[in-house]
């Protein structure tokens, strides 16, 4: 057997393998000896069809087990022997298999690239210098509002407003493919607030309970290879018509969060936990803008396969993130396609950031020690003794769950790393957005 390994690119191999004819013509006639023992022709007996029937009739089948097992028979062989560590199945390439003649084909082999780490320490990077914002408070004094709010059903007649909570029943056709119909979906959309794609809350103002319209929308494009703006037929029914009624923010209304006798106490706590929520914010902005640092100065080619396990774990996140807010892709004017064209480049640098930190992890020897696991767990359990026991209890018992604790916590050491030894300037949001 002959094997050629030949360098694609840093994350591609390209493995060629020829099988002699001795080889080939021995598991060719095994095959059709196996077809035989169990072939039904008519007019023979199970396993008495004449061989030459037998290769007239059943030619195909016996190709495919052949080639199926000198696959399995040569090629992780062959991989092995050369030192090459495939990441995900490989895409094969071959001749057409005939008797009296070798079998040669070819396996294209995605592998991890090799990382050099050349530049990690120093790198600079820019942090946002923390500014009191008490117009967050009040905005998110509003949305508790907002959702304490009760809501009223509408009497028969009236007509949908800016302000309406409006529960609908859609479909969507694709303007370019008109047998191409979503299935019937459900929403709840409040009209005004700007949510969903543009034009479509206007486009129910002004109907009634069992009201049903059509209309055309602009769907967003991906951006990519210059695509023509698609468009989307809608058809809605209106279900029900509600209004929101405010409570007063009043002592009344802290009270209903338990440990608040006053408005006040309730603002002054709002006001720690929008600073504590602001300093995460900017903590983990920072370790985004350090990782993006390596990567500048650790440039690397990453295996598409990684790169689409990346895309459909963003994508199967979002549309479960719409789906609790009784959402679809198609009024956000995204489907599958779109989204991965849009969040590719995001897919890829969190490929990259990730198999970077990893190398780091290895090169610095970081570990975890049973303190740092303690200390995790009281993270997750937050501060709630029973909660934590329960904690412990899975993690001891789920090796898989605790090595991916251990791989997270070894990444926060990195980033931590990288952020002790790089140059960072503390600079104001605006300045921020201009560098």
């Amino acid at each position: 057997m002959q094997v050629h390994v030949e360098d694609i690119s840093s994350v591609q191999k390209k493995v060629t393998i020829e099988i002699p004819v001795e080889r080939v013509d021995e598991e060719i006639n095994k095959a059709f000896a196996e077809i035989q023992k169990k072939a039904k022709i008519q007019g023979f007996r199970p396993g008495k069809a004449p061989m030459q029937l037998i290769k007239r009739t059943y030619s195909d089948a016996m190709r495919d087990d052949v080639m199926r097992r000198l696959y399995q028979q040569t090629l992780y062989k062959a991989l092995d022997d050369h030192k090459v560590e495939p990441i995900d199945s490989p895409t094969i390439e071959s001749d057409i298999l005939e008797a009296g003649s070798p079998f040669k084909y070819s396996a294209i082999i995605e592998v991890m690239p090799q990382i050099l780490l050349n530049e990690y320490t120093g790198l600079a990077v820019n942090r946002e210098i923390y500014a009191a914002k008490p117009e967050s408070v009040d905005g998110e004094l509003k949305r508790m509002q907002e959702n304490m709010a009760q809501m009223i059903p509408l009497e028969d007649g009236a007509v949908v407003e800016n302000g309406h909570v409006v529960s609908i029943e859609y479909t969507i056709t694709a303007e370019a493919s008109p047998e191409d119909t979503s299935g019937l979906q459900t929403a709840e959309v409040e009209v005004g607030s700007g949510r969903l794609l543009p034009g479509f809350e206007e486009q129910l103002i002004g109907l009634k309970t069992g009201d049903a319209k059509e209309f055309t929308l602009d769907l967003p494009t991906t951006g990519e290879n210059d695509e023509p703006q698609s468009r989307g037929l809608f058809a809605v029914t209106v279900k029900e018509i509600k209004r929101k009624e405010l409570p007063e923010l009043d002592d009344d209304f802290a009270q209903q969060f338990g440990e608040y006798d006053t408005m006040e106490e309730l603002r002054t706590k709002m006001t720690e936990y929008q600073e504590k929520n602001e300093q995460d914010r900017i903590e983990n902005e920072l370790k985004e803008r350090v990782i993006q640092a390596l990567i500048k100065k650790n440039p690397l080619d990453v295996p598409e396969s990684m790169v689409k396990r990346q895309l459909d774990f963003m994508f199967e996140n979002l549309k479960n993130r719409l789906k609790s807010q009784q959402m679809s892709l198609e009024m956000m004017g995204l489907d599958a396609e779109g989204f991965r064209a849009r969040f590719r480049e995001d897919a890829i640098d969190k490929v990259k950031g990730g198999l970077l930190l990893m190398a780091l992890v290895e090169k610095e020897n970081i570990s975890v020690s049973d303190e740092d696991l303690t200390a995790h767990y009281e993270k997750i359990a937050a501060s709630n003794p029973e909660m934590l026991d329960r904690i412990k209890q899975y993690y001891s018992s789920n090796q898989n769950a605790k090595n991916s604790i251990i791989s997270e916590i070894k990444e926060d050491k990195a980033i931590s790393l990288l952020i002790s030894q790089a140059v960072v300037t503390d600079v104001d949001a605006e300045q921020l957005k201009t560098a």
